[in-house]
């Protein structure tokens, strides 16, 4: 029988608020600007985590010092959530926020243009 709230679910979720964190108050990387962390993956076996980012002004280079500034996040990770191991990090940028905007934005063009307004 699945468990409904696994042990990956509850890492990841934490994983997420620590990330958050140290983003915010210890990355000192001035390409690493405002960023978001939505969601974050651990796999099953607890190797591997994607972390999912958004930023108002993301770029190659926030991406890149994102990256490099993962062994660092990693290592605070290992001292704050005592994990025996820490899955490695990948940052994937979460365009969602992104394309919600742009179809919030459709829809208004289209009810504006609409002569039948109700």
């Amino acid at each position: 029988m699945a468990k409904d709230f696994s042990r990956s679910h509850r890492v990841a979720e934490q994983m997420q608020r620590e990330l958050a964190d140290l983003l915010q108050f210890e990355v000192k990387d001035p390409r690493v600007g405002m960023v978001t962390i939505t969601a974050v993956e651990v796999t099953g076996d607890m190797a591997h985590a994607k972390i999912f980012y958004s930023a108002a002004k993301a770029s190659e280079s926030m991406q890149q010092g994102l990256e490099k500034s993962a062994g660092y996040l990693r290592t605070q990770l290992a001292k704050r959530m005592l994990l025996r191991t820490v899955p490695q990090l990948h940052f994937v940028y979460d365009a969602s926020i992104d394309n919600g905007m742009k179809m919030s934005q459709l829809i208004d063009e289209a009810l504006a243009s609409n002569p039948h307004k109700q």
